[in-house]
């Protein structure tokens, strides 16, 4: 189970206790030495959470009180996370300080306060010659990978992001080429976005099939798990260059709608984060050098990628935290897996921050000093997948005592491992099943939080200040409460990229849907 795939790892990953890694020297390299940077966003993480996933395993696998994580010993200061319109950002906003190093309304995707487009590091970037990138575990269409390549009034204009990601006339790039969009490689999720109305996948509101767009555009698309285990895999040493080389540009969308919670992950079906970052990063080394000695090459300045850890925010949102926890565990594998990259291409950064908190986390709740970490252990499925069965059970709307009594024999015991539960924990769970998918969540995750004493304080966001964390070349710049604009201003200046003519080619963006109509959440 993911569980156990999870514990065994954290028991025995060497470079997951890197207590001792100190920063690479820099790169032998011609000018300022610097090349790659990987921005890496663990959406919806706040330090409470850190200290969630650090007791865990401090307790579980019997580490050291003074044992800190991989980003623990990364940290280098804090960032401020506000929109334009409200103390509390939303993804979209959030997102949109990061690749545009200004501020805007929560909802906007990569445009101003006048709904106007802006020109991304991302973008910008792209128009200078680097490599490009993004790799999430949401939708590549929703709103923090969108940020970085699209532009839209609202976050949930879904059809045109994803028409944008693929269409370079949309995204204002024909420059470069028939074909050649904005990013280069994507992996994620969210293929429905892609396919027609029509379609038995298919999400849109129209009938544009945009994976057959894409591969008309030059894409190599991928769907299925041994499509991307098939990706890039030489006969032998020999010839890895240029089975390396090949690839781009890449689409590789793994799941219909968002990719699955870590806890629930079937690994024979989806690649985890840390698998997706580890190819995307052979892919884009390999394509911005010229030989297999990774000497540069002189055409290619190197390579920009956004990692997002998306699905530690939607955790929060459920107020569900054993899934909170197992998908905080794999985003630190990820960095583990980038800053092994950066140990052996020291002209490499990795900045790590989060958008946001979410849920209001607490460790520890009235009237007692403590929490139980151990509590987390056993369960071995998501909210999210248990009231979705529920919500699919047969004779659910009919007979209350069918779905009390799986309620009692299966989703107790079995996936969440609790035997002693009391009749209050049934009926809280049922009530709210029958309520609907955030009410019956929320139940669930309150459960095993109460019994952890575990706070929530709401099932949005908060306006708490987050982590920044950096390892690798010129890592030692960033220091101190850097506000989100900032951080987009220090992407900017590392790669050395033009916003401005970036946002200049982007006149003719349309940021609108055509017939869209805003979704319920």
């Amino acid at each position: 189970m993911a569980c156990m795939r999870l514990l065994i790892w954290a028991l025995t990953a060497q470079s997951f206790v890197a207590s001792s890694h100190a920063a690479p020297a820099p790169g032998a390299k011609t000018g300022q030495g610097r090349r790659n940077l990987i921005f890496m966003i663990s959406d919806g993480f706040g330090i409470a959470s850190e200290g969630l996933a650090r007791a865990y395993i401090q307790q579980h696998s019997s580490r050291d009180i003074k044992w800190g994580s991989m980003l623990d010993n990364m940290l280098v200061g804090t960032t401020r996370t506000r929109s334009s319109n409200t103390l509390v950002t939303d993804s979209a906003a959030g997102a949109t300080a990061f690749s545009c190093a200004k501020k805007t309304v929560n909802g906007g995707i990569a445009i101003t306060d006048d709904n106007m487009p802006c020109g991304t590091v991302l973008e910008a970037a792209k128009r200078k010659g680097y490599t490009t990138g993004l790799v999430t575990t949401a939708r590549i269409s929703h709103a923090t990978p969108a940020a970085f390549a699209a532009h839209a009034v609202d976050r949930d204009m879904e059809d045109l992001i994803a028409q944008q990601l693929v269409d370079a006339g949309l995204n204002g790039t024909a420059a470069f080429g028939p074909g050649i969009g904005n990013v280069d490689l994507m992996f994620g999720g969210g293929r429905c976005f892609f396919l027609p109305q029509s379609s038995p996948d298919g999400c849109r509101s129209d009938e544009l099939d945009l994976w057959q767009m894409a591969q008309n555009r030059g894409f190599r698309t991928l769907s299925s798990r041994k499509q991307f285990d098939n990706l890039l895999k030489p006969q032998d040493a020999a010839d890895s260059a240029e089975n390396l080389q090949s690839p781009l540009p890449i689409l590789g969308l793994f799941a219909r709608s968002h990719m699955a919670y870590e806890i629930d992950r079937n690994p024979k079906d989806q690649p985890a984060l840390s698998e997706m970052t580890a190819k995307a990063l052979d892919i884009l080394n390999a394509a911005t050098n010229s030989t297999t000695s990774n000497a540069p090459s002189s055409s290619s300045p190197g390579f920009f990628i956004m990692i997002e850890g998306a699905r530690i925010d939607m955790a929060g949102h459920d107020n569900d935290p054993a899934a909170h926890l197992h998908d905080i565990i794999e985003y630190w594998k990820t960095v583990s897996v980038v800053r092994d990259f950066i140990d052996h291409n020291p002209d490499t950064l990795l900045v790590s921050t989060s958008d946001h908190e979410t849920g209001g986390l607490t460790l520890g709740i009235d009237p007692e000093y403590l929490w139980y970490p151990e509590t987390l252990h056993p369960v071995r499925r998501s909210a999210e997948s248990i009231c979705s069965e529920l919500h699919h059970a047969e004779d659910i709307s009919s007979d209350h005592n069918v779905l009390e009594a799986h309620i009692r024999n299966v989703v107790l015991p079995t996936y969440l491992g609790i035997t002693n539960f009391t009749a209050s924990e049934v009926s809280d769970i049922s009530s709210a099943a029958l309520k609907g998918a955030k009410a019956c969540k929320h139940a669930v995750g309150h459960v095993v939080s109460n019994r952890a004493h575990l706070g929530w304080t709401t099932g949005g966001h908060t306006g708490a200040d987050v982590g920044l964390y950096a390892y690798g070349k010129e890592s030692s710049q960033l220091r101190g409460s850097l506000d989100n604009t900032q951080v987009g201003e220090f992407l900017v200046d590392y790669l050395d990229v033009d916003l401005q003519a970036a946002t200049k080619s982007l006149v003719h963006v349309p940021t609108i849907q055509k017939g869209f109509v805003k979704r319920k959440h």
